[in-house]
């Protein structure tokens, strides 16, 4: 007897070590795990409804346990299987069980198998994948059901044709060629480093089963109107005759406020009385209920809900473009936000992981965040929503890292990436797919169609597609480099910066700084990987140093928004693989710098702008005069210093690697400015006097823009009537230009 129970036991062990994978480190270098991470079983993996913007009551949740091989790339469906994958997390995630990298010569296979409730019957039923990376074939009990392309939009398949008694067998091939192909990819790449990460293969949202009748809603998408007091109901349906109607109740706090009935498919317009506008400080959500009927009979429910609030561009008094919010300027101001996680890669571990995030931005005094080069589950943009966070959503952009000279535009080049037709087509399909997705949250307010030069084509025709297909909200069309004149923002991207685009230049389009910062600590045990360069754009050894200078940037941003800057956006949420840059560790365990601290710094930018002074005007839109030494090595006794010895020429001075100059410029005051900020356009040791009192001593490597430095807390040096200021730069360490002014508010 004890013979046969211990055959028995080993039966149990082995049977449960192949039910479940172990969740180990596969191509994490370290096993690095969140908190949430360390949690997950396959009981428990992403268990949430999916789709808050409209919910029915009935569905079925696909995600656990499937099987998975990886195979060439010809090969035909398997017949034995490599082992468990934990779905949704993809095959290179230490929390999907496998760990491994599916290469562009390999398809990923997945099987699985599922029951059909018995209520559903004669429902149609639909079979949902929130986003699968990258090809995907799918079959339903040997019949093939549908292929799709992209790796970052949802996709949908009636499966009722496909559909027999008893057991169902789903299987999947799915193909990715990560950086060698063109598709949108984000971030991932073969060989990370640097700014590239980790692929990611498969399955990496939700996959759930809905019953639906056969005419039923297939989407909502409210349109709120501010300035009218109304929100317009569009709604797209399958299997409709055209004489179906859609019932809709607006509620606020359970009690109905409002309600019309109208032809199905067709804009509903509703009144919103005494609408309660949605902000970041004040997330007011109306609720949604909405019945289509036909022949006396009530065909579908679903629940949705919506937001009052209006996003918009308009100048100030003093003639600067702003971003608008409910026709009230609001400075916007967030992190770059890319979503990666040591143990999920692009899936969040956990719904509860993926608020944290939001949570904690909440809570550091953002308003904003720029979600980077990736989409996420719908259930991030409600919590966005909910929490009051502003969305500038990116879209996924992708280029051949083999050609990347062709297909990757630098900043100073005057002509896009000649695209091939058919890559151009898939780039617009799937752009037009996830705002089609996204559109309906509120939270959104702009879109970011290229980043850096990735994959950049045809910009000027791209962006003024997506200005009139979504025409509610803003388009970024070039955030950083190659700008294009296109979309309704100028996007300057300067690290460590700040910096910002000359407003002068750019009437009708609104200013911001889409990227700055990338402040880096490492904290020593929360590390993705000790043997890699782990790096920011400035790296700092301790908290007290990362503190300064990011006080330091909030202190040389403020002035730049009274000179016309709209928004910016800080580089970034987390550290990511070798990057160590973030506000708060990979494995969300550490928050670098308080975010009462943060929110300290942060208040002064949510304050209404002021006119702006010109003192010394710098030569970044017009040339002006500036007086200047020749070269020569600079001791202590170069001060004071005196006009005879400088010459007159006009700014910006090219200056050669080596060179070491002095200007100056001479400037009245009939009254001493309460603020001062330099802007400064030079690459190497910079020293700048006021009066002959060395105010800066900084090491300046400006590319593209000019750095600004607050220098508000020398207004003291400054005296009525005639002034002088000196900048002194030695070891220039680029053949680069030269050139620097002076500003109030």
């Amino acid at each position: 007897m004890k013979k046969c129970l211990s055959l028995i036991v080993v039966v149990w062990v082995s049977s449960a070590m192949m039910q479940a994978p172990t969740l180990g480190q596969g191509l994490n270098p370290v096993g690095m795990k969140t908190a949430w991470g360390e949690k997950i079983t396959p009981e428990n993996a992403w268990r949430q409804y999916p789709r808050p913007q409209m919910v029915r009551e009935s569905w079925k949740n696909l995600n656990g346990l499937w099987d998975y091989a990886i195979l060439p790339k010809e090969s035909v469906a398997p017949k034995t299987f490599d082992g468990k994958i934990l779905v949704p997390f993809c095959a290179e995630s230490s929390l999907s069980g496998v760990g491994k990298m599916v290469k562009p010569d390999q398809n990923l296979w997945y099987n699985t198998t599922f029951d059909v409730p018995a209520d559903w019957k004669g429902k149609n039923v639909l079979l949902h994948f929130d986003a699968v990376d990258w090809q995907t074939t799918v079959w339903l009990n040997g019949k093939k059901v549908g292929l799709h392309k992209g790796g970052s939009d949802p996709f949908t398949f009636d499966i009722t044709p496909f559909l027999k008694k008893g057991t169902q067998e789903l299987v999947l091939s799915v193909w990715d060629p990560t950086d060698t192909g063109t598709q949108s990819r984000g971030k991932q790449v073969l060989e990370p480093k640097g700014i590239w990460y980790t692929p990611v293969t498969g399955i990496w949202q939700t996959v759930w089963l809905e019953p639906v009748a056969k005419t039923h809603i297939a989407s909502i998408i409210p349109v709120p109107d501010v300035d009218k007091g109304t929100v317009t109901i569009n709604s797209v349906l399958r299997g409709a005759t055209g004489k179906e109607n859609l019932v809709v109740k607006v509620l606020k706090d359970n009690k109905v406020v409002a309600e019309r009935t109208g032809s199905a498919g067709k804009p509903l317009e509703v009144s919103v009385p005494g609408a309660d506008l949605w902000t970041p400080y004040h997330p007011s959500l109306y609720q949604l209920e909405v019945t289509l009927t036909g022949a006396n009979a009530t065909l579908d429910n679903v629940k949705s809900y919506f937001a009052m609030r209006k996003i918009s561009l308009a100048k100030d008094a003093f003639g600067f473009q702003r971003l608008m919010l409910n026709n009230e300027i609001l400075f916007q101001y967030g992190t770059l936000d890319q979503g990666w996680w040591p143990d999920g890669l692009l899936t969040p571990p956990s719904d509860a992981a993926m608020r944290y995030d939001m949570d904690v931005l909440k809570d550091m005094g953002f308003n904003m965040l720029r979600k980077h080069i990736k989409v996420e589950p719908s259930r991030y943009y409600y919590y966005a929503d909910s929490l009051g966070l502003l969305v500038w959503q990116d879209m996924a952009s992708g280029f051949n890292t083999a050609e990347r000279e062709v297909q990757h535009v630098k900043a100073q080049s005057v002509e896009d990436w000649k695209r091939p037709r058919e890559s151009a087509q898939q780039f617009e399909q799937e752009w037009r797919s996830i705002m089609d997705h996204l559109r309906f949250f509120p939270s959104i307010v702009v879109w970011v169609v290229f980043n850096e030069g990735w994959g950049q084509y045809e910009t000027k025709r791209v962006v003024e597609w997506t200005q009139q297909y979504d025409a509610t909200r803003i388009v970024d069309g070039v955030s950083g480099w190659a700008d294009r004149g296109a979309g309704h923002l100028n996007d300057a991207h300067q690290y460590p910066g700040p910096a910002m685009e000359p407003a002068e230049l750019n009437p009708g389009r609104a200013i911001v700084l889409g990227e700055f910062g990338g402040l880096g600590l490492p904290v020593e045990d929360h590390i993705w990987n000790p043997q890699m360069r782990n790096w920011g754009y400035r790296t700092y050894q301790s908290r007290e140093q990362l503190i300064t200078e990011y006080a330091t940037l909030m202190h040389n941003l403020f002035p730049m928004i009274h000179r016309g800057l709209a928004a910016a956006v800080y580089t970034q949420t987390t550290d990511v693989e070798g990057e160590v840059n973030g506000l708060m560790t990979y494995d969300r365990k550490v928050v670098k710098i308080d975010p009462a601290l943060l929110r300290m710094l942060h208040k002064s930018l949510f304050t209404a702008p002021s006119k702006p002074l010109t003192i010394v005007r710098d030569s970044e839109v017009t040339p002006q005069p500036l007086r200047i030494s020749a070269n020569e090595t600079f001791t202590a006794s170069s001060a004071p210093f005196k006009e005879s010895s400088f010459t007159s020429v006009q700014a910006p001075v090219a200056v050669a690697k080596g060179d070491n100059r002095q200007a100056t410029v001479s400037f009245q005051l009939t009254e001493i400015p309460a603020n001062l900020q330099l802007r400064i356009l030079a690459h190497g040791d910079a020293k700048v006097y006021l009066n002959g009192k060395l105010v800066l001593n900084k090491f300046i490597q400006t590319k593209r823009h000019y750095d600004e430095v607050s220098l508000g807390e020398y207004c003291g040096y400054l005296r009525k009537g005639k002034n002088q200021l000196v900048v002194e730069l030695s070891k220039v360490a680029s053949n680069s230009q030269f050139d620097f002014g002076l500003y109030t508010f």
